[in-house]
């Protein structure tokens, strides 16, 4: 124990010197600092707050030895404003002003031209259009040629004599055009590939604009619910004020404790955080409006109830089979591997083809001075013989890749189904609940009225008030949300339904036409005569079919159920009384 106080006096005697030593010096003694973490900034560790209430800022915030961060023009990314041809004008007018918008209609048809994401997948289609006139383009004539200028130089020994040196420049120049007949199916299983591809790349497309419109409406939405939800924040802080003050009042006569006012000034504090908090929402709301939309929001106006194609959910499954973007790219995937199964299955067959071919150039290696001239063409029969079951691997390598896809068309349609019952159910949910929350409200408001009266009579506590005033502020914020909620969740089902389109929010709005790209470069590879004739061939000689397949999942006709909404009064059956007679 005596080195233990030996260490422990020494320590103590360590730590008087240092208070006895002069400020100037214990200024020059090192501060101990953490190894990792930002500079200290002289703030309270037991704060971790903000120092400046009026500001919101604590002193830490900002660092005095940032420099001069302003950035003039020429530092920011350069911004070009452009939109792709075809965009209505009124639209692009609105777009490039900025003017905030009012209507959900108009955020719509914002979205909808403008969204960045949307109008790169339309892009993308595009480029796939491009497909289609290169699978084309394999039924016609293939015409290549080549000019060569050659020097050789040869040194030939003999027997007698000096050795036979030759040397000299030769140009020779030559096409040769290849068209092939007949492939047996290659041809045509690649411009299946193709257009299966591009209606993969379609249904991204439509569940692209789904995704943007959906997106434009829960934003808008969005807007609307919290910007109410900072009325009610500060409604319910103007209405803990007033009563603070009040009870301030009948604190000076004696009528309460310094007790209730505390408590009362206890949830005004909680109510200027609370409207913080709020705040803090709205702002967020109105950069998401600003992400999804393209311009900021302005005085919302309440949107028009949404419409759906189908009373039932089952008849919402029955019409998401059809209409589902999910579900109809699922069957354009099993399409792409079933043309690739149909491509390396026609790689095991033959081929006939022409070629022609014609040269011009020199008989010597050496001279251009004798030319010569070739013309040639033949028939050309090629297929494999044997290459140690290669091609027969890539067919079974096909095959499998394309069972794969076939099970993901049971998957896609199996998460469809669950994606559009949880939308429904969550809508009807929302729906039903709007009443009960109003009711609440009401319930709520009245209590509280009434509270406030009977605490003046002193016969109810300072505390019971404000448990009602915070009922009253749950309800109204509950009742706020779920009127949010059931217009978002119905959205959702229009969306799972593979309804929530242009054409079905807005059937008078213009609309983007994906085919007329496609109908203007679909032909471009085209020869006259011969790819519409040897297109027929092939087609007729192609393997497989191109038919929708069924779905293989024993459980592809099982469904749920939707969530079963009952009258708010008939949700509870009210227990027997013991007085009433047996049954």
């Amino acid at each position: 124990m005596a080195p233990r106080l030996h260490i422990r006096a020494a320590l103590l005697a360590a730590s008087a010197a240092c208070a006895m030593l002069s400020p100037a010096f214990a200024q020059e003694l090192p501060m101990a600092r953490p190894v990792q973490g930002p500079p200290d900034t002289g703030t309270s560790a037991s704060s971790y707050g903000t120092e400046d209430p009026d500001s919101g800022r604590d002193p830490g915030d900002y660092r005095a030895d940032a420099g001069d961060n302003t950035a003039d023009a020429t530092d920011r990314i350069a911004v070009r404003p452009e939109l792709p041809e075809g965009t209505p004008a009124d639209v692009a007018e609105l777009a490039a002003s900025g003017t905030p918008v009012t209507s959900l209609t108009d955020a719509l048809r914002l979205a909808y031209w403008t969204s960045p994401t949307l109008l790169a997948q339309r892009a993308t289609v595009r480029s796939f259009d491009y497909r289609i006139a290169q699978a084309r383009a394999n039924y016609g004539p293939r015409l290549t040629y080549s000019l060569a200028t050659t020097f050789q130089s040869d040194r030939f020994d003999q027997r007698r004599g000096p050795p036979l040196n030759l040397s000299g420049w030769t140009t020779t120049a030559s096409a040769v055009l290849n068209q092939p007949l007949f492939t047996f199916g290659r041809n045509a299983a690649q411009e299946r590939n193709s257009q299966a591809q591009l209606e993969f790349q379609r249904q991204v497309l439509r569940s692209t604009e789904q995704q943007a419109l959906l997106d434009a409406i829960a934003t808008y939405i969005g807007v609307l619910r919290d910007r109410a939800a900072v009325q009610i924040a500060k409604d319910n802080l103007a209405a803990l004020q007033r009563q603070l003050d009040d009870n301030k009042s009948r604190l000076a006569v004696r009528e309460v404790t310094a007790t209730d006012v505390q408590q009362i000034a206890t949830r005004v504090s909680l109510g200027q955080a609370q409207v913080y908090n709020a705040q803090r929402d709205a702002a967020s709301s109105e950069a998401a409006f600003l992400r999804m939309v393209g311009v900021p929001a302005g005085d919302l106006v309440p949107p028009n109830p949404l419409q759906l194609p189908v009373v039932q959910l089952e008849e919402a499954y029955a019409y998401a089979e059809l209409h589902s973007p999910i579900v109809l790219a699922a069957q354009a995937r099993e399409k792409v591997s079933r043309a690739s199964v149909a491509a390396a299955k026609s790689d095991l067959l033959p081929r006939i083809d022409f070629q022609g071919s014609a040269s011009y150039g020199s008989q010597s290696a050496y001279t251009d001075d004798l030319r010569q001239r070739d013309l040639r063409g033949q028939f050309i029969i090629s297929g494999p013989i044997f290459e140690s079951g290669l091609r027969k691997a890539r067919v079974s390598e096909a095959m499998a890749a394309n069972d794969a896809d076939w099970r993901l068309l049971d998957a896609s349609l199996r998460e469809n189904r669950a994606t559009l019952a949880a939308a429904w159910n969550d809508w009807q949910a929302q729906q039903a609940a709007i009443a009960s929350y109003r009711s609440a409200e009401d319930s709520a408001r009245k209590a509280y009225e009434g509270a406030v009266l009977q605490q003046r009579a002193g016969l109810i506590t300072t505390l019971d008030v404000l448990d009602l005033a915070r009922e009253l502020l749950l309800a109204r914020s509950n009742s706020n949300t779920a009127i949010a909620n059931a217009y978002v969740a119905k959205a959702r089902v229009l969306a799972a339904a593979g309804a929530l389109e242009q054409a079905w929010l807005m059937p008078d709005a213009a609309r983007y036409d994906a085919e007329r790209h496609l109908r203007k470069v679909r032909h471009n590879g085209d020869v006259p005569l011969a790819t519409p004739i040897l297109r027929a061939f092939e087609n007729a000689g192609a393997i497989g079919s191109t038919a929708t397949r069924p779905v293989r999942d024993p459980t592809g006709d099982r469904t749920a159920a939707p969530v079963v909404i009952v009258p708010a009064d008939r949700l509870v059956t009210p227990a027997p009384s013991p007085a009433d007679p047996p049954k």
